[in-house]
């Protein structure tokens, strides 16, 4: 091995390196989220969550007893929500460094928390990724969760996120076999188990009337008196549900 070549795969190494301990910060720094939000099971028609106990003995996504049907917002009230404006700019100036073409902003959700933006594939109309704006600082990011876990095609898994949208190695790596076709569980069946959960966990609380495709999960508003009180997602293969617990109280949308 000359000289070069090895100075040239020591500092590939080193890149390696520093990505996954960044990515293992991330995990770290967000294990709060992480933690308090394992997808719950939907299995064959029987339903369970991580800890063992069904679902229907009233045992909720976070892990603990809910008989009140209390919808969880865990809202910061120390932040000034963001404008749908600012939060348009800063998604729009995020996708234009990823250089996609194909991708563009379809909807923005302000919460008090952040704010929500769902992006598609202009080619066809398939979700390809969720982001979050921090109200605070402006800066955009990967959504927790079925975005960086479930997501075939652009998860963080496949190198999209880590390096704050860009692969491991500095550029933006993507999955292009995936199809959101393969999926087994269809929209129809995702809303219906979305609504299962929402009767058995939060009474009152019913699903919008669409199931959003990403690739390899759905993700479904949850409505409260004809007004977005929530988001969860649905495993487009095995229906497993992961409610989205981060984004606090909802304030307007744009599409």
């Amino acid at each position: 091995m000359n000289k070069t070549l090895g100075i040239t795969l020591a500092v590939i190494a080193g890149v390696v390196i520093a990505a996954l301990l960044f990515g293992a910060g991330f995990f770290i720094g967000h294990s709060n989220i992480f933690a308090n939000n394992p997808a719950t099971s939907c299995l064959n028609g029987k339903t369970t969550n991580n800890t063992g106990y069904s679902m229907m003995g009233g045992y909720n996504m976070m892990g603990g007893y809910n008989p009140t049907g209390t919808f969880p917002n865990n809202n910061n009230t120390n932040v000034k929500p963001l404008t749908v404006d600012k939060a348009k700019q800063a998604v729009e100036d995020y996708l234009q460094n990823l250089n996609n073409s194909d991708l563009e902003l379809k909807e923005i959700m302000i919460f008090n928390n952040n704010a929500y933006a769902r992006i598609v594939e202009k080619s066809t109309g398939i979700g390809a990724m969720e982001l979050l704006v921090d109200p605070t600082t402006l800066s955009v990011f990967p959504e927790y969760g079925p975005n960086m876990m479930w997501n075939q095609k652009y998860g963080h898994m496949g190198g999209y996120g880590m390096m704050g949208g860009a692969g491991m190695m500095g550029g933006y790596y993507y999955n292009s076999s995936a199809s959101s076709s393969q999926m087994t569980v269809t929209s129809e069946q995702a809303l219906q188990l979305a609504q299962q959960y929402l009767d058995q966990q939060y009474p009152g609380y019913k699903t919008a009337t669409d199931a959003d495709p990403f690739y390899g999960y759905y993700t479904i508003d949850i409505m409260k008196d004809n007004q977005p009180a929530g988001m969860l997602s649905v495993n487009g293969y095995s229906g497993q549900i992961f409610l989205h617990t981060w984004h606090g109280t909802f304030i307007e949308m744009w599409e």
